[in-house]
């Protein structure tokens, strides 16, 4: 035991130095406080229905009508208990407060590809500090995108894995990767494991190439089964959750569009312009070494400043007025802050830390290994890749005709896979250095031109910013316009003003250009004294690990800091109901929906989710035809029919006036299921949409004609002289009786999914359609029965039994390898 102590000390202690800096850099958690997030408090909201039922029957539905009508849970929330991969998620959730535990698996996992690699441990923990503070990984945490920074988190793992079966470690290297890359998986965000796999792709051709060059291929074959073989499994063990996300997807706005009229629909997956919404731009990619180039974030933090140019310019024109309700005034309704790209906002800047930047062009110098090539070709790519429609000539390539990548929006957030490229090289620079392959003062004249490039461009940000940027937005002129405007005309003042703004956002770039010359220069001294052999080498790699740990967590707080934390009691009464919601909340009917007109547009917010069951809502996955229905019929105007077949029994205003809300009762909502006198067949999917944009959805029901042979209209009647009645609630089993004295034609103000629901009458499954462009419909025989709405998914529950077997196999097969390296250790002791 103690000599296991001695062997791994070193890195029992870096282990032990990463958890003390991550429960520094978030000491609140240490009071019982919480980070508020955004997108946790959205997604809290969605989950509600969810987490109510799980609370009371231990199990949560696979399906929600809290949003969009309803709509699977799949991307929500859903557990997969025969996963065993959703235990490794929940340890590494549920050992450290959040977010301590996504920082330690983004240290640890970096730590181990460096090891990996066989770089010396300090060093090792610098790369890792490197890559897992790199800014975006923080932002993204503010901001709780949750499921993405767990799947960044896997990268390097992933990475090491793959390495190791290079090298002929088939069995631990190939159990690991299946491990890492399940776990990958299962962190549920496939656009960034689709990221990664087009960097592992170009490193497999480059792989490939080499081994041919050395005449290697069988030993490359057996490594490319290997690989294999592991991805296999991983995606045996996550086949419930691939298998319903595949499914879902397909039906989903990143699916096919069902309408042909709408020229600005996408024919399949996502519309182009909103996949490239947030689409980084050329200019901004200097923030990899200056952050604040472009401002930093959205906001106005620096400019309302009484020392700011901004203020004084508005203090100056506007006498009376308080600067920072002015500026305030300015950033939010003509969009002008300390940011001036062109993303409609950004929480930050892509920042990969001055001192790594210089090693990196040091290693583009030095670097011999073949991996060099592989690191910058796929950064470059990738980099042009996130310019989106910065660089569509590019960016259209992959989008048009590579299968999947047109549905996945903000493709900015593919540096994600750059922010671990860029430290490897830089700790492969260092890698090199340490081993004395070359000449010192080759090695100093490179470290000198590396230094020359990088703090030669910040020092010229430094002394003339103007010369590269012009520091205004690309819609400046309408800005000043607008401006002038609202100041009654006096473009004199707005001109001033917003020349204050220019001049705020000019000093934000030349401080942080100063500030990365010096770590520049700091990283420059540290590797120079390394080389020269003025500094011993723990010493200089030390040094490294304090200085880029400084630099990033620096920049770092900006984004993330302990203002960022609450008690976990505001989080969780953070949505407190409204005079309205608690009205809608006496309604004794179990089952009704809302639209809430209050917050805005309904459609880009799930907080009224927390409360009801809402027409309204926010996920980027949701279902295509309902989103269909909702631009063609409730946004533009607000069809009246559509919500009453929706059966909105409640709308919430709020009077412009005083702030108050209103609510308003539907009297003509549909219900929860009602008979219709008639049947009107429609040819296709936009002749349904033109149909229900004016009909009494009481009385008849519009119907594909692909569901004729679902309906006997001979021996249909009128449906008046029966009922039928919801008398159970569950949002994946809705229960109802009715009665009828000849066969009718129901409609459903449920949401059509032919994926899994299943409709029984008495126990036995019977056929039904699809009405109304969205809702379920079935033909019911004449008599009183039962009937049964039942959420099935073979594809969840198929999925969940094949995940067992790949659990079981992903046990054995890393038992198995850990085994044999054991075992071939032992023999190469006895050797």
């Amino acid at each position: 035991m103690n000599n296991w102590f001695n062997k791994n000390g070193i890195h029992l202690a870096i282990i032990a130095f990463f958890v003390v800096i991550t429960f520094a850099y978030f000491s609140p958690v240490l009071q019982g406080k919480a980070p508020q997030q955004g997108d946790v408090l959205q997604a809290k909201a969605m989950q509600k229905e969810i987490m109510d039922i799980k609370a009371k029957d231990g199990k949560g539905p696979l399906w929600t009508n809290q949003m969009f009508g309803g709509m699977p849970a799949y991307q929500i929330w859903v557990q997969y208990p025969l996963n065993i991969t959703t235990y490794g998620i929940d340890v590494i959730k549920g050992i450290f407060p959040d977010p301590v535990g996504t920082v330690l698996l983004y240290l640890l996992g970096a730590y181990l590809l460096f090891c990996v690699l066989k770089i010396n441990p300090w060093l090792a923990a610098a790369g890792a500090i490197a890559f897992a503070f790199t800014s975006y990984n923080f932002i993204i945490i503010a901001a709780g995108h949750s499921n993405k920074a767990l799947a960044i988190g896997f990268f390097a793992p992933i990475l090491a894995a793959i390495i190791l079966i290079l090298r002929g470690r088939y069995l631990v290297g190939g159990s690991l990767l299946a491990l890492f890359m399940a776990l990958e998986i299962r962190s549920n965000h496939i656009q960034m494991t689709y990221y990664l796999f087009i960097a592992l792709f170009i490193l497999g051709c480059i792989e490939l190439y080499h081994a041919f060059k050395a005449k290697q291929l069988p030993a490359f074959g057996k490594a490319v089964a290997y690989i294999a073989a592991g991805i296999f499994l991983s995606v045996l063990v996550n086949a419930g959750t691939l298998w319903t996300t595949y499914e879902y997807g397909k039906e989903t706005i990143r699916g096919k569009s069902n309408l042909t009229t709408d020229k600005a629909e996408p024919a399949n997956g996502l519309d182009k312009e909103y996949a490239y919404q947030w689409s980084q731009g050329v200019g901004e990619s200097f923030s990899f070494l200056i952050p604040n180039i472009y401002g930093g974030a959205s906001s106005i933090d620096e400019i309302i400043k009484p020392e700011s140019n901004t203020y004084k310019a508005v203090e100056k024109n506007l006498q009376g007025v308080d600067p920072k309700q002015a500026i305030g005034y300015v950033a939010q309704n003509l969009g002008t802050n300390q940011y001036w790209g062109n993303k409609p906002g950004t929480s930050g800047p892509y920042y990969f830390g001055a001192i790594i930047c210089f090693l990196f062009v040091f290693g583009l110098f030095i670097v011999k290994h073949r991996w060099k090539w592989w690191i910058l070709g796929s950064s470059i790519l990738l980099l042009f890749l996130s310019f989106g429609n910065n660089l569509p000539f590019i960016s259209d390539i992959f989008f048009d005709y590579l299968p999947g990548y047109n549905k996945f929006r903000a493709v900015e957030s593919i540096l994600a896979v750059v922010g671990l490229l860029v430290p490897l090289l830089a700790i492969l620079a260092i890698k090199e250095a340490q081993e004395g392959k070359y000449d010192q003062k080759y090695l100093v004249q490179r470290l000198t031109w590396s230094a020359g490039i990088t703090g030669g461009f910040a020092l010229i940000i430094a002394v003339i910013p103007t010369v590269f940027f012009s520091f205004t937005q690309a819609n400046q002129a309408q800005v000043l316009d607008a401006l002038t405007q609202t100041l009654q005309n006096n473009r004199g003042a707005a001109m001033e003003i917003l020349n204050g703004i220019v001049a705020d956002r000019v000093a934000l770039a030349r401080a942080d250009a100063l500030r990365s010359l010096l770590f520049v220069a700091i990283g420059f001294g540290i590797t120079w004294a390394f080389i020269t052999k003025k500094l011993n080498m723990q010493l200089a790699f030390g040094l490294l690990v304090l200085f880029v740990l400084i630099d990033l967590w620096q920049v770092d707080r900006r984004y993330l800091n302990n203002q960022n934390f609450v008690s976990k009691s505001d989080l969780d009464n953070h949505y407190q109901p409204r005079d309205v919601d608690n009205f809608i909340a006496a309604d004794k009917d179990p089952n009704f929906r809302v639209f809430d007109l209050s917050l805005g547009d309904p459609f880009k917010s799930a907080e009224t989710s927390y409360f009801h069951k809402t027409v309204g809502g926010f996920h980027s996955a949701r279902l295509k035809r309902f989103q269909e229905l909702v631009d063609n019929q409730l946004t533009k105007s607000v069809n009246q029919d559509v919500l009453d077949m929706l059966n909105t029994k409640y709308i919430i205003t709020q009077d412009p006036q005083n702030g108050s809300y209103k609510m308003q009762r539907n009297a003509t909502a549909a219900g929860n299921a009602w008979f219709v006198q008639s049947v009107q067949f429609a040819k296709n999917a936009d002749e349904e949409m033109k149909a229900i944009s004016s009909f009494d959805a009481k009385k008849e029901a519009i119907v594909d004609e692909s569901f004729k042979n679902s309906i006997d209209t001979k021996r249909l009647g009128t449906g008046q002289e029966g009922f039928i009645k919801l008398t159970n609630y569950n949002p994946d089993h809705l229960t109802y009786e009715y009665s009828t004295a000849k066969d009718v034609i129901a409609v459903f103000s449920e949401i059509y999914y032919d994926k899994g629901w299943k409709m029984y009458i008495d126990g036995v499954e019977k056929p039904y359609f699809r009405a109304d462009y969205v809702l379920r419909a079935a033909q019911l025989e004449a008599g009183n029965h039962k009937l049964e709405f039942i959420f099935h998914p073979t594809s969840y529950y198929t999925g969940e039994k094949i995940s067992l077997a790949g659990s079981i196999l992903l046990l054995a097969g890393l038992g198995f390898g850990f085994y044999s390296e054991e075992k071939k250790k032992k023999k190469a002791v006895k050797a």
